[in-house]
């Protein structure tokens, strides 16, 4: 019988960027079993947005959440609080919101595959993806002030117009990575330090993934067409800004890969409709009143989807929030994806999942 040894990875590792610990059986350099604890952090800002905060100041809190997806964590709040003062806010403001969202997505994106090419040995592919993900950030700035926790979406609408230099800029430098996300598809997909050496590593197959409730590219990587984007029209008009589902079949590190460039080119349609066609309107809409009732809200953070639930009592603070992130949706998923996958394979699966603990343990 071979022998077993049971090997930790994490808190603190080289293939983490999380503080997130797996704890791996394996046999002759195959994985047998995995555990995960992701409980490692814990901020109580839940706590603090139901006792510290007012309404109102609490889409700038949990912008706080996460540092990469701040847009999706303040605008799902936003929602979710409109929906208890029952406000419509303007088109101008949702088309502005979905635009900061694919920009968002965009380097979220890129920064998750660049780490897969790094946890797969391929440090000069890295440098490469994050280099070309910087124009992202860039335009992240000029747009809302800030390169990272923007303060852009507000119970109401936006904080900040698009100024047509803005937009300028944003179509021209689109227009230039263009090319380069052609290029960094072709790497992915045929070199084999990183594309052709992922396939079939780390597989999550479609039934798990509906067994395991797996959310974002992690689950659409599977092939199953699942995306907020897709359900909500009443929050945000994405198929009306050119919006549609992108799917491998496969449901492995390559398929994820896949996913994610793929988005990139559905984020940039939408980015370049959302400037060709925006409409005219307020940025935020004023309002009275205390939040009174309970509502849930639902958005496609670049991981998956992103739920927030809230309740107001007709005070300046809410009764309750609760957050759920997309990588607390796929710790499960997360786990299973190792069985039966050569050790030397671990660190390019994790990459693969792009999991946020911050997000995940507030």
């Amino acid at each position: 019988m071979a022998t077993q040894y049971n090997i930790p990875v994490g808190a603190q590792h080289i293939a983490l960027l999380e503080p997130l610990h797996f704890k791996f059986t394996t046999e002759n350099e195959k994985i047998m079993k995995a555990e995960a604890n992701v409980g490692y952090v814990h901020r109580g800002i839940e706590q603090a947005c139901c006792s510290k905060f007012k309404f109102r100041q609490v889409s700038f809190v949990v912008g706080r959440v996460c540092g990469l997806c701040s847009i999706s964590h303040t605008t799902c709040y936003s929602q979710v609080a409109e929906k208890l003062m029952q406000l419509d806010i303007s088109k101008k403001a949702k088309y502005l919101r979905m635009l900061v969202i694919e920009l968002d997505r965009i380097h979220s994106h890129l920064l998750c595959l660049s780490h897969v090419a790094e946890n797969s040995g391929f440090e000069a592919l890295f440098m490469k993806t994050m280099a070309y993900r910087e124009f992202s950030m860039e335009l992240l700035e000029a747009v809302c002030g800030n390169r990272i926790q923007y303060d852009f979406s507000i119970v109401g609408g936006v904080t900040r117009d698009l100024r047509p230099d803005v937009a300028k800029m944003v179509l021209e430098k689109l227009k230039i990575f263009k090319p380069q996300l052609d290029e960094l598809v072709d790497i992915y997909s045929n070199n084999y330090t990183l594309g052709l050496k992922n396939k079939g590593v780390g597989v999550i197959a479609k039934d798990d993934v509906y067994r395991l409730s797996a959310v974002g590219p992690f689950a659409r990587a599977a092939g199953i067409p699942i995306d907020v984007r897709n359900e909500t029209e009443d929050t945000l008009p994405w198929k009306e800004a050119g919006f549609e589902v992108v799917t491998e079949t496969t449901g492995d590190v390559y398929a994820r890969n896949l996913v994610r460039l793929k988005e990139l080119y559905v984020s940039m349609r939408i980015i370049e409709n959302v400037i060709n066609g925006l409409p005219e309107g307020d940025l935020a809409v004023d309002f009275k009143g205390f939040p009174s009732g309970e509502a849930i809200n639902r958005l496609e953070a670049p991981r998956g989807e992103l739920f927030y639930y809230a309740k107001g009592n007709k005070t300046q603070i809410l009764e309750r929030l609760k957050i759920k992130a997309p990588t607390f949706s796929n710790v499960a998923a997360m786990v299973h994806g190792f069985h039966d996958n050569e050790y030397a394979s671990a660190p390019a699966i994790i990459g693969s999942y792009d999991p946020c603990l911050s997000c995940t343990s507030r």
